[in-house]
């Protein structure tokens, strides 16, 4: 087995009130511009929002002796309690969280603390109840769920605790295709150092080029790559985790039944109950071979079927996604020409990798063709893999204009997905009609499976006034909707505190019992990322 600790200085580092790179931000394209109005009425633009410079935040709580057993943890220079720090730190990118980011006072945590390795980061945690700090460890800071809020609990102060510097392949197993990351190992970064090696993991979500891999495992995330190569949290084959009363090592073996699986006690805990410091994961040759199609279908609901059949017969992409008529007909998909009315009906995207490309994809092109599909080539296919990664900038641009852009995601099985999409888009109509804004609502299957799919909704709406106290009812409908329809309330973007109201419907009153059992056991004074997933107390 290979040993290393190759580490990156770089840190990418996301614009404080928006997403991603300040040199990506972009503005509205002018095609948008023009079709708003029509869709949505006259779009009253927000006051511009304050300048990092201008930001007020309160004082740091950190006690003295607070910051010296700390600095005594993780070194002097280890310990920021500069107000930049403490903003860029103090929440993640969705929606809500870019409004507040508006306001000139923001809430903050109220330091920033860096470990360099495990040992740091399992000291910081056991002495946390006795130094009454809580803290909320940060990965790439790119939830869209709430759950890096700055929240201190019961606590006299809270911190953030950025993994970056847990980062690197510290070991590759070619043989079983395994390979150990740091953590804090940004998605870019594990890449590369994998394809040194002549391998990939094949993980790429909308957040890849600043989400993390601990994150990737706290939040049980899916990424596009998901129908060839699985989940993150199935790609996951053990952990190594601190938690505040004690430390482990999981995953011995490919397979086990040594009691309940404890791996998955910690993919999708979201920080509530330990901090993962480092991730093996499943690994793969680089594919030497990639071939993408574009297809559309008379409908949305022509798309589902042939999608279906597609997964379902084993003739299975590595990337099938499809698009609804309201996407389609303002090209969603391809970012560079949104706006546009290209097509109609329903537009899919197909992407094959690795052996037996062509052969996979003559297989899946049968199936697509007689259930209804027509093959467009591979130019749409093409401008939705260049631009993947980039939606988000939009959704900011949209938000500078004065539009609400949000999204949310859920899952079914195949016989129940078009009653979940009509219920969810009817909840989000009616619930920005009783706010008074007109809305357009767009839908498209992200990620398949044999057994159902996930649906991924983007909305808009010309909300005039406070944007924020008008989603707030509109998302309590929203999930009340997807509760009622046989929906999970998330599908790859975790739990956090938006959706915490959820969860009893999701997993039932028994299943809450178990999950705030496992927080006693580990975090019996809740200093770990309070409110976040269950309750800390009963």
């Amino acid at each position: 087995m290979k040993q290393s600790r190759e580490t990156t200085p770089h840190d990418p580092q996301m614009l404080w009130n928006g997403w991603g790179d300040p040199e990506r931000a972009t503005t509205l394209p002018l095609a948008v511009r023009a079709l708003l109005p029509a869709l949505l009425g006259r779009i009253q633009r927000p006051a511009p929002g304050p300048e990092l410079a201008d930001v007020v935040v309160r004082p740091s709580r950190l006690t003295s002796a607070q910051r010296t057993a700390l600095e005594g943890i993780v070194g002097d220079d280890r310990v920021d309690v500069s107000d930049e720090a403490r903003v860029r730190h103090a929440g993640g990118r969705s929606t809500p969280d870019l409004l507040r980011r508006r306001d000139r006072e923001q809430d903050v945590p109220d330091g920033v603390v860096r470990p360099v390795d495990h040992d740091q980061v399992a000291r910081v945690l056991r002495d946390a109840a006795d130094l009454d700090i809580a803290i909320v460890p940060f990965g790439g800071g790119t939830s869209v769920v709430g759950g890096l809020d700055p929240e201190p609990g019961t606590h006299s102060a809270v911190i953030a605790l950025d993994l970056v510097s847990l980062s690197g392949l510290i070991a590759l197993d070619p043989i079983s295709g395994e390979a150990t990351l740091g953590a804090g190992t940004r998605g870019p970064e594990a890449e590369r150092l994998l394809a040194e090696q002549g391998f990939e993991l094949g993980h790429y979500p909308q957040s890849f080029r600043y989400a993390s891999i601990g994150g990737f495992a706290a939040a049980r995330s899916s990424g596009q790559n998901s129908a060839g190569y699985g989940r993150f949290d199935a790609m996951v084959t053990g952990l190594r985790v601190a938690t505040p009363t004690g430390e482990l090592t999981l995953g011995r073996a490919p397979g086990s039944a040594a009691g309940p699986d404890l791996v998955r006690v910690f993919l999708g805990s979201e920080g509530a109950f330990g901090v993962i410091t480092e991730v093996r994961v499943r690994v793969h040759v680089r594919p030497a071979e990639r071939i993408v199609e574009s297809w559309t279908f008379p409908d949305f609901a022509t798309g589902v079927e042939a999608l279906r059949q597609v997964v379902q017969s084993g003739a299975q992409p590595t990337v099938i996604r499809l698009s609804d008529e309201v996407e389609t007909g303002v090209s969603l998909a391809q970012v560079g020409k949104i706006g546009r009315v290209l097509a109609r009906g329903a537009s899919a995207v197909t992407v094959f990798e690795g052996d037996a490309s062509e052969a996979r994809r003559e297989s899946a092109a049968a199936v697509l063709s007689a259930a209804g599909g027509t093959s467009t080539g591979r130019t749409s296919a093409q401008e939705w893999m260049d631009g993947r990664f980039d939606g988000p900038y939009l959704r900011d641009a949209l938000l500078g204009a004065g539009m609400f852009c949000e999204t949310l995601e859920t899952a079914t099985t195949w016989s129940n997905l078009h009653q979940l999409r009509e219920a969810v888009t009817t909840a989000l109509r009616e619930g920005f009609a009783e706010a008074g804004a007109k809305s357009f609502i767009m839908c498209h299957v992200s990620h398949v499976y044999p057994t159902g799919a996930s649906l991924y909704f983007t909305a808009l709406a010309g909300v005039r006034g406070d944007q924020l106290a008008a989603w707030e009812p509109v998302k309590r409908r929203v999930g009340d909707a997807i509760m009622a329809a046989g929906g999970t309330i998330t599908h790859h973007h975790a739990i956090g505190r938006d959706h915490a109201p959820w969860l009893v419907d999701e997993i039932g009153e028994t299943g809450v019992r178990i999950l705030r059992a496992i927080k006693r056991e580990l975090d019996p004074h809740g200093v770990l990322n309070p409110g976040v997933l269950v309750p800390d107390r009963d």
